[in-house]
């Protein structure tokens, strides 16, 4: 059976605050590990009033150094937003701190809105559009120096810190394929493209010094709890979190509610927007993620769950994680 993996936002519920959501983050973290999760990726977000992930080199490294085995990383580092030697030398520290541990998830959308990113990069010169050679950049100050080489990433030189491209369209799976790194599909919240991406990324695949074969990640929502009713009220957080982004009123992530404020196009598109998503009771949620790796072939799942309740998050990962068992044995 298939690794999974956990994929965080952080998320800041409604009444609280990012301090919280940070030590909710770790405990998280820390039980994902002890399920037998196989890696813990935060993800980079700015000006987001429900998220505190935005320093999300720091939050690796305080994720890292409160767990002993798990993988940490990015989902990741939009890096368009950065300099690829201040990537190189954040990473290779953490790196060097957390050896054998750390990966390095990459996207190229700016993680924001355009006002945001704009404070973020000064000017968007810098755009979507040098991604590639950005990742080309990056991977060169985590080689070993070549003779004669003037700016080295220390540290970071050497290291060969792992790398993963993140995507929603078919770029990011030609790129991934192209370089001969692992790809990661963002259907969590953008599905259309997931299964013309991971045909694409599979038959273009070209193997790399790192990567002999594609290593396809398939982003998916798993929200678990002890009935079919109780998952889905439970979703009606995530569902009003995207509602507000849609109406541009972000805001801390919402409590669960009985009924949905919004009009029938509002549902739809939130419907259609969160299509990878899985919501249920155990034996339902068993069925929808042994559907999912059917469909997509996925070589490794990355779950999210936007939960407003921390105990209810943690119990939602660990049935997540108990569906996994039960699949590996019926496998």
């Amino acid at each position: 059976m298939i690794p999974f993996s956990v994929l965080d936002l952080s998320p800041i519920p409604a009444g609280s605050h990012a301090g919280t959501a940070l030590r909710n983050t770790l405990d998280l973290a820390q039980h994902a590990e002890q399920w037998g999760y196989h890696r813990y990726w935060l993800a980079e977000h700015h000006n987001m009033t429900g998220i505190a992930s935005a320093a999300t080199s720091v939050v690796i490294g305080y994720v890292a150094g409160g767990t002993r085995t798990i993988r940490v990383g990015s989902g990741g580092i939009m890096l368009p937003n950065h300099s690829p030697l201040v990537i190189a030398e954040q990473f290779g520290t953490l790196e060097s701190l957390y050896p054998g541990r750390i990966d390095l998830g990459l996207g190229r959308a700016p993680g924001t809105d355009q006002t945001t990113a704009r404070a973020l990069r000064r000017d968007l010169q810098s755009s979507a559009d040098a991604f590639p050679d950005d990742v080309a950049e990056l991977q060169r100050y985590f080689a070993a120096p070549a003779e004669g080489q003037r700016v080295r990433a220390v540290p970071g030189a050497g290291l060969n810190v792992p790398l993963y491209i993140l995507g929603s369209s078919l770029f990011g799976a030609q790129m991934a394929a192209a370089m001969g790194l692992p790809f990661a599909f963002a259907s969590h919240f953008a599905p259309d493209q997931l299964l013309t991406a991971l045909r694409l990324y599979r038959s273009q695949f070209r193997p790399s010094a790192t990567l002999a074969k594609p290593h396809a990640i398939v982003g998916v929502n798993v929200f678990a709890a002890g009935t079919d009713d109780e998952a889905r009220w439970l979703f009606t957080s995530l569902q009003q979190q995207f509602l507000n982004l849609r109406r541009g009123t972000s805001g801390p992530l919402p409590a669960p509610m009985t009924a949905l404020d919004a009009n029938e196009f509002e549902l739809a598109g939130v419907a259609h927007s969160l299509g990878c998503s899985v919501v249920g009771s155990r034996e339902t949620v068993r069925a929808g993620l042994a559907s999912v790796i059917e469909q997509t072939g996925a070589d490794e799942l990355i779950v999210t769950a936007q939960i407003h309740d921390h105990a209810a998050r943690l119990k939602s990962f660990e049935m997540t994680a108990e569906a996994r068992e039960a699949l590996t044995a019926a496998h």
